[in-house]
């Protein structure tokens, strides 16, 4: 393993630490808890908005919080779910008025965190609601699975409730918001190489050289197949395929297109794969008339790239395109 670390044990802490430093006037960090917090929260006129995971996922989703996107994020060790401890410090430390939205990535660990973090901030007089974001079409449910997977589709769901909370909507509508935008988001990814968590010091799997593993979770979960790897405009074809299919989309639609990078993908790789889907949506119908290219939900050092799509109309425009700042001012 090479890699710019110290202790492997304190690698979150210490790329949290460096974050934070790096923003002083929009980001505060809370070591005890593991909290990047906006500087500005809460504000009493807007429902805060807090997302967790394990870390190895950056930017997502420590480096997302600021306005218009997160006012919160709580992220656990590498590729391990947040205590639930911090998930009730991240609530209490961004408790309004007019509540808090707690967005969960539908994974075992996750879930039973925020589920449990959910009924203690109730019991502490917190108005909270819990949104689970699982837009990956890859698997329905499995051993390792319980449904669907929370992967790069849950950028859109972020923008769409950050943008509703800055205008003003109540708890309700923002979860209105968050769950139509979930509803029309679809994922797919793929790996060409295993990642290498800080504490392991080895690959978490392993790939042939000329293999791919089709449908890959963003912690190395097993996909859809294993099979030897093939031109790009077959790798498109593969993530597409199943996305279209399973909304579905069709004929005279509009989406938002994103090329997520997993970690350890060339840009230019990412706009090569870009430019190949915009074709492909366009040969079909459909329009992609707002593009996002480059790293938004990674597995660490991965090497590989996942497809999103989500299914525009005029409110879902006017969300993802409403102002937001962040440390990686992607959107």
């Amino acid at each position: 393993m090479k890699k710019f670390v110290n202790d492997p044990k304190q690698f979150v802490p210490d790329m949290l630490k460096g974050l934070a430093l790096a923003n002083p006037d929009t980001l505060t960090y809370d070591p005890k808890a593991n909290l990047i917090v906006r500087a500005d929260a809460p504000r009493d006129d807007k429902v805060s908005i807090v997302q967790g995971s394990g870390s190895g996922h950056e930017p997502a989703h420590v480096m997302v919080v600021g306005k218009g996107m997160l006012d919160a994020a709580c992220p656990g060790d590498v590729f391990a779910a947040p205590p639930t401890d911090y998930v009730i410090e991240a609530a209490r430390r961004v408790n309004s008025p007019k509540g808090v939205l707690l967005l969960v990535n539908n994974y075992t660990g996750d879930k039973m965190a925020f589920e449990m973090a959910e009924e203690f901030a109730e019991a502490e007089g917190i108005t909270v609601a819990t949104l689970f974001i699982d837009d990956d079409v890859a698997v329905k449910d499995s051993t390792y699975t319980i449904g669907r997977r929370g992967v790069a589709g849950n950028f859109f769901v972020i923008k769409a409730v950050g943008a509703a909370a800055e205008a003003g909507a109540d708890l309700d509508e923002v979860v209105r918001v968050g769950k139509k935008v979930n509803s029309v988001t679809r994922t797919m990814g793929v790996a060409l190489t295993a990642c290498t968590p800080p504490a392991k010091g080895s690959p978490l799997f392993e790939l042939g050289d000329d293999e791919i593993e089709v449908g890959v979770g963003i912690h190395g979960e097993p996909g859809r197949a294993r099979q030897k790897i093939v031109p790009a405009d077959e790798i498109v074809d593969i993530l597409l395929d199943p996305i279209v299919s399973d909304l579905p989309f069709s004929d005279g639609d509009e989406v938002a297109l994103m090329v997520n990078g997993l970690g350890g993908t060339p840009i230019s790789e990412l706009y090569l794969l870009y430019g190949i889907a915009h074709e492909k949506l366009v040969a079909q119908g459909i329009t992609p008339v707002r593009s996002y290219v480059g790293e938004y939900c990674t597995s660490l050092d991965m090497a590989g790239a996942s497809i999103t799509l989500v299914k525009l109309d005029d409110e879902v425009k006017e969300l993802l395109a409403a102002p937001a700042e962040i440390p990686i001012r992607t959107f």
